[in-house]
């Protein structure tokens, strides 16, 4: 089954002291050690991210590593891809994420890995890049429409509640037709798919909410949080 879980917001990187979502993840691998690879290229690959994503999974049932295109751990990037259960793409800035990784063809190795069903996941630049476009501020000091990897269909916006800018943005792209309807998030909520439906939305705070946009404006979905259940 080919599974995304594109998070507006949240995971180690923003709730350190929350691992709900970053759980759930690892749980969609079924496996009791799944092989969860992080992939920092949106930051450059920044080495306080990459120790954050150490500090938190080595605590976890899991077998953390991660994939740096500025020092590449091997020459062959698709059999080190295709060997994990679990991709997790960091934030950062989407326009470059998306130029290394056509330049270096991990675009296509990640397609192939979403096919073979390993699980994608990912928050930030890290949830845009799944779709056919999003909204970034890759290009500087405003947002601005962007053209990704075209897995899921439809649009996305992250950080729908966490940046003021974000949510009158993406409804005017969308009412004026420069985006596609699509998909926001708030910081905290996931959109778990398999292959291109929504399974279910889950958040790691009780307040995350998620939307459907279109140019008839907002439908709130239904959002499962996690903590409930403890």
């Amino acid at each position: 089954m080919r599974q995304i879980i594109a998070m507006g917001g949240g995971g180690f990187s923003m709730e350190p002291d929350n691992p709900l979502l970053d759980q759930y993840i690892l749980q969609q691998a079924d496996k009791p050690q799944p092989k969860i690879c992080f992939i920092p290229t949106a930051s450059g690959d920044a080495d306080g991210y990459i120790e954050k994503f150490y500090d938190f999974f080595n605590q976890q049932p899991c077998i953390p590593s991660h994939l740096s295109l500025f020092k590449p751990p091997t020459r062959d990037l698709e059999r080190f891809v295709l060997e994990q259960d679990i991709i997790y793409v960091g934030g950062g800035n989407t326009k470059n994420l998306l130029v290394l990784w056509k330049e270096w063809g991990l675009d296509g190795i990640l397609k192939k890995a979403w096919e073979q069903g390993i699980v994608l996941a990912g928050l930030s630049a890290g949830s845009i890049c799944w779709y056919e476009e999003g909204v970034t501020d890759s290009y500087g000091d405003k947002l601005e429409p962007l053209q990704a990897l075209g897995f899921l269909k439809g649009s996305h916006c992250p950080h729908y509640d966490g940046e003021a800018e974000r949510r009158p943005a993406y409804r005017e792209f969308i009412e004026q037709g420069t985006l596609p309807e699509g998909i926001a998030a708030d910081d905290g909520a996931a959109i778990h798919y398999f292959g291109q439906d929504i399974k279910r939305i889950v958040s790691s705070r009780p307040a995350a909410k998620a939307y459907r946009v279109s140019k008839d404006g907002e439908e709130e979905l239904a959002v499962e949080y996690l903590g409930a259940k403890r």
